[in-house]
């Protein structure tokens, strides 16, 4: 049954039974941590789906690490691929801050790519670094030392699509925490399985941080409109109110039915359950209410002298107030109510009193009172801003009331009418002696607006211009002395007097008044000689730069928001520069004849710049000049010619329209198309002109297209808004139209969004006024200006052009998405969507595939010349459509 001692193994056999037996520990020492690996990443794989914010994402990544090497030091930088700069969404670590609390003088992206971070992300190697390797980076330039120092720090390069995409790292500062290839090779493992998970928890992080921020923007245009639609109401109600008070002024009734009504007008206001009004008596020493009503159901108070009293406090500060219980309690404590007259302390059961003073011929004669009992009802600074408005028209009704009344009785009171007639001769002395010191007054605004400009108060053209040559002359004298002078030209000017008013556009000019003085020294002149033009004289220069420094600090003054009419408007300003020495032959004529001409190139450059006067700015203005005169000839000559680009439908290329363009053929210049002929009709103000005038050549080139195309294909044309400016140029379109070859439901008009967004109101009665002759209207480069899709809602639009810039990014996913929620928008709101810029078969091909139907561009159709096709067979016969 045993064996012999015999049979037993040799030592030989049992050395490499005990080497087989570690070799099966190791592998299966390796094949449970290949399994935990696999789990490991089957985990984090699992948590992208399970988790809702990528910040437990990340923290879920750090917990599954820890179960394969210590990781309690541990943070992920990830790269931004827009912004090309580091962030950091996860960091942990047990001394030091996270890098935008630890350095938050610096730049996030910065700090990160200047340590050990930034050079694992820089050579896309892992890196295991101890301090002599530390040292070694240290010494070579190639990191800076961050953070608090550690015992060891383990990189690794995270790669999606050959693309470093951001760093997985951990550190320890415990000297009994060692990493080795081991660690290596895990997180480089572990590295290569999560980037495609970071990814995509990455990109539904932002998905969801845009759809957040898109329905904040939806709400708040929302409570934007439902406010609007509240305070048209609310103006409606109050605009009706003031017209019913009127009336009342002129109604033949009775005293007691006139104060009732009042108060019947107030209540459909605000809450006015209490309400009174008190009048002063004529010698001003007594009050008496006609008119009182209280839900304690008390009598009107009797006729007073005053005392100190709510009423009596209201006539003595002679400003409306809204006081709550409190506020009147402590106003009885401070002894300001009540403390000679006691009596009248009926205060203690009100909780909200608003009281505003009646000014009757600019004198507080009574006092307007509103009051509430308890807090179900209680009143806002919007209340007493509401009951001080309506305050004056009930003054100017009670005084024509009274004034009625007072000419009834003054038949029966003659005595007293004389004497008030000689009270009114002692007024009118009296004005007549105000009248002579505002006269003297007067003289001496006279002699300072000789030289001043009235409403900025800086020196005008005259007494500029004598300072300019008093300057020029000093130059002349001492010649190492230099001076610059400066013009300057503000933009959109126009646009702020026509869109917010005249009044406003003084407030913007007063308001860069201001600015300019605090760019300049005291020694210099700053002087306004037009509409919005001013001029600085910087007196005693050393360099041109001075000058130019000055130009850059006005730039930067104008460039900051306006507020005018409770929003905010940015402006610019266009500046010329001149300097004084080139010429002996300089005055001061010249020079701001030169600096003007430097502003002029400045506006040309595209304004919001300056530029240094030369000859060769001379010249190009003269250049400028002389193309604006010739423009207006060829109107006049009628030189101008019309091209013809059809719109397409995609699928089938049939020709659906045709846009006709302007096209000028120059002597010397050659071909100036359309976009150019706009830029330089803007500049002259021939924009108009140049639009009436493209109606006159369809009319021309009428038989000639029609030879060419369908009859059945409709016209689109590019007009500019100034035709919606006021109803006058509205009108005049609309004969222009009417007198078209062309059927008004064949003719497709276009508008810019930007000018469309610039000037919403002008738009919209415009495009009421044309949707009644059967046009079809539309807006053009769709999408530049982000308009409101509440504003295409209710707008009599037909159509949208979209941006041709679209058509540039057609293989950018998010570029789709934006074009499918274009098509949906105007599918939605039963518009036709053009698509404009098709350069190539293969972007009509991917817009067909997503769903477009017209466009028009290159690749669609050759254009239509009619000055290069033959003479009609007959000419067109009829009349012209009306």
């Amino acid at each position: 049954m045993f064996r012999d001692k015999t049979d037993q193994h040799s030592p030989r056999e049992v050395g490499r039974l005990y080497k087989r037996i570690s070799r099966l520990k190791s592998l299966a020492r390796k094949y449970k941590r290949s399994e935990i690996v696999q789990n490991t990443l089957l985990d984090i794989s699992n948590l992208a789906a399970q988790v809702e914010r990528a910040e437990d994402f990340y923290a879920g990544i750090q917990t599954n690490l820890n179960r394969l090497l210590p990781a309690d030091n541990f943070f992920i930088a990830i790269l931004n691929r827009e912004t090309n700069k580091l962030g950091v969404p996860f960091f942990v670590d047990e001394k030091d801050q996270h890098p935008s609390q630890l350095y938050p003088s610096e730049e996030l992206s910065t700090t990160l790519n200047s340590g050990l971070t930034g050079y694992v992300l820089r050579s896309q190697q892992p890196l295991l670094c101890d301090d002599d390797k530390f040292e070694q980076l240290l010494a070579s330039g190639e990191i800076v030392s961050r953070g608090s120092s550690c015992h060891q720090w383990l990189g690794v390069p995270i790669f999606s699509s050959d693309q470093t995409i951001g760093v997985i790292a951990v550190q320890s500062y415990d000297a009994n925490i060692t990493y080795g290839e081991i660690e290596v090779e895990l997180m480089t493992f572990i590295s290569q399985h999560i980037s495609g998970v970071i990814e995509r928890v990455q990109y539904q992080h932002n998905l969801e941080a845009a759809i957040e921020h898109r329905t904040k923007e939806l709400s708040v245009a929302y409570d934007k409109l439902k406010q609007e639609v509240t305070e048209r109401r609310r103006a409606e109600n109050l605009q009706k109110s003031l017209f019913e008070i009127a009336e009342l002024s002129n109604a033949t009734i009775d005293h007691q039915s006139f104060y009732r009504e009042l108060h019947r007008v107030i209540s459909h206001l605000l809450p006015a359950n209490n309400c009174y009004i008190a009048l002063l008596e004529d010698n001003g020493r007594e009050l008496h209410f006609p008119f009182y009503v209280s839900q304690l159901n008390v009598g009107a108070p009797q006729r007073r002298p005053l005392a100190d009293g709510l009423t009596e406090f209201i006539l003595k500060h002679k400003r409306p107030l809204l006081l709550d219980g409190s506020d009147i309690k402590a106003l009885i404590k401070a002894g300001q109510l009540y403390a000679k007259a006691p009596q009248l302390n009926y205060a203690e059961t009100i909780h909200q009193w608003i009281g505003v003073p009646l000014f009757i011929q600019g004198i507080v004669k009574g006092a307007l009172t509103i009051y509430s009992f308890t807090p179900s009802q209680t009143y806002q600074e919007k209340d007493l801003d509401l009951l001080t408005f309506v305050s004056q028209h009930i003054a100017a009704a009670i005084e024509r009331k009274l004034s009625a009344e007072s000419l009834k009785q003054s038949y029966e009171q003659l005595e007293e009418k004389v004497a008030q007639r000689t009270r009114a001769l002692a007024m009118l002395n009296q004005d007549l002696e105000k009248e002579i010191a505002q006269r003297r007054k007067v003289e001496q605004q006279l002699v300072h607006d000789a030289s001043h400009d009235t409403l900025t108060g800086l020196p005008n053209r005259a007494m500029f211009m004598e300072r300019l040559a008093q300057a020029v002359k000093h130059v002349r004298r001492h010649a190492r002395d230099r001076f610059a002078l400066l013009f300057i030209d503000l933009d959109r000017f126009k646009l702020i007097n026509d869109t917010l008013g005249h009044l406003q556009g003084d407030r913007f000019l007063i308001e860069t008044a201001r600015r300019l003085n605090l760019c300049i020294r005291s020694n210099d002149t700053l002087g306004r000689i037009g509409g919005d033009e001013f001029v600085i004289l910087l007196d005693s220069i050393n360099t041109n730069s001075d000058a130019i420094e000055v130009a850059e600090r006005i730039l930067g003054e104008l460039s900051e928001p306006y507020q005018l009419s409770n929003q905010s408007f940015t402006s610019g300003a266009s500046i010329g520069i001149a300097f004084s020495g080139h010429s002996s032959g300089d005055t001061s004529e010249s020079l701001l004849k030169d600096a003007d001409a430097a502003m002029y190139q400045a506006k040309s450059n595209g304004k919001g710049c300056f530029v240094i006067f030369d000859h060769s700015t001379s010249h190009q203005q003269s250049h400028d000049i002389t193309l604006e005169i010739e423009l207006r000839e060829a109107i006049a000559k009628q030189e101008l010619a019309l091209q013809y680009f059809p719109v397409m439908a995609l699928a089938t290329q049939e020709i659906l329209a045709l846009e006709p363009r302007l096209y000028w053929q120059h002597e010397q210049l050659g071909k100036i198309k359309q976009e150019q002929l706009s830029n330089i009709a803007e500049h002259c103000n021939l924009t108009k002109e140049l639009d009436l005038y493209l109606f006159d050549q369809l009319n021309s080139d009428y038989d000639k297209v029609m030879q060419q195309v369908d009859s059945k294909v409709q016209l689109h044309i590019k007009l500019a808004s100034q035709h919606l400016k006021h109803k006058h140029a509205v009108r005049k379109l609309k004969n222009r139209i009417k007198q078209s070859y062309y059927k008004a439901a064949d003719i497709w008009v276009f508008f810019n969004e930007k000018a469309f967004v610039a000037d919403s109101d002008s738009h919209i009665q415009a495009f009421d006024l044309l949707a009644k002759q059967a046009i079809n209207l539309g807006l053009c480069a769709y999408g530049s200006a982000h308009t409101a899709l509440s504003s295409l809602s209710f707008l009599p639009l037909s159509g949208l052009k979209l941006d041709p810039s679209y058509i540039s990014h057609l293989n950018n996913p998010q570029q789709k998405r934006l074009l499918k929620a274009h098509q949906l928008t105007a599918s939605a709101l039963e518009l036709t969507l053009f698509v404009e810029g098709v350069k190539t078969d293969l972007h009509r091909q991917q817009l067909v595939s997503l769903g477009f139907e017209q466009g028009q561009g290159q690749a669609l159709g050759e254009s239509i010349d009619p000055s290069k096709l033959p003479e009609p067979s007959r000419s067109r016969s009829g009349s012209i459509s009306a």
